[in-house]
């Protein structure tokens, strides 16, 4: 990955991104053997979304994320909280000590990865019948406001390849992150899949700043910028119920071993 890819995207990232379901926090939270005193290693953590979360219910969180201006956020955001630890490295290189972490969490973030570096780091690092949990909040691109919107970014940013970084193609599942063959690539033997409901109420300026914050969309200073907002505003426009869109949104988490 190019871990330049977020530069000036930490701020729209920190604020506008949605957070994940409460459902979805207390799984995490009901995981057998997790408890105060476990380790999660987030990696790919970001502006820390997913951390912050974590450390509102105790946990004790590593937060590994290689871009400097997507960490900055988090360790302004986080550093307050005594069990969250910030380090500057990649999925791949760690940098944590061998069997340190009780469960590995990656948000939104698989995609970017070396798959098979990944999983070789996420063996080294695990203790004994650790685990590794994969999440993404995706976008129901069924919905009329997601069709139109989908072709305003495409029309707009070159370097889309479809939401959460893939491709569209046959190995790819509808919502449009890895498909069930790679989940099987990645993790040893049975995995267990779930999905929370997510639905966003987004306003004007979140439903833009939240376009703004993905790695493909324009910055200001490029020459399709103020067309891209321009027509991110009439969108909106159409489809918003007192100043506000619901922007439908599942969350899709995949859980198990990889030893």
């Amino acid at each position: 990955m190019n871990v330049r890819k977020f530069d000036g995207k930490g701020e729209n990232y920190s604020k506008y991104r949605p957070t994940y379901p409460k459902e979805f926090i207390d799984y995490i939270n009901s995981i057998d053997g997790l408890d105060d005193k476990s380790i999660i290693a987030d990696i790919g953590s970001g502006t820390g979304i997913l951390s912050k979360q974590l450390l509102g219910i105790g946990k004790s969180i590593i937060a590994v994320e290689p871009n400097a201006d997507m960490r900055r956020f988090a360790e302004s955001i986080l550093g307050n909280f005594e069990n969250f630890i910030s380090v500057n490295a990649t999925a791949e290189n760690t940098t944590l000590c061998d069997r340190s972490v009780d469960l590995i969490t990656v948000a939104q973030a698989f995609h970017w990865f070396d798959k098979d570096k990944f999983k070789e780091e996420c063996k080294r690092i695990l203790k004994p019948g650790g685990k590794v949990i994969l999440v993404w909040n995706t976008r129901v691109l069924s919905d009329e406001s997601m069709v139109e919107y989908e072709k305003i970014i495409r029309q707009y940013c070159p370097d889309f390849e479809g939401f959460s970084g893939r491709k569209c193609s046959s190995l790819y599942n509808e919502i449009g992150v890895e498909g069930e063959d790679e989940f099987k690539m990645f993790f040893k033997g049975n995995y267990e899949e779930r999905s929370f409901q997510n639905d966003q109420s987004n306003s004007l300026e979140r439903f833009i700043g939240e376009a703004l914050s993905a790695s493909y969309a324009p910055n200001e200073n490029d020459d399709v910028y103020t067309a891209f907002v321009t027509d991110l505003k009439a969108c909106f426009n159409k489809y918003a119920i007192n100043e506000n869109i619901v922007i439908p949104f599942n969350t899709k988490s995949y859980f198990g071993s990889v030893k």
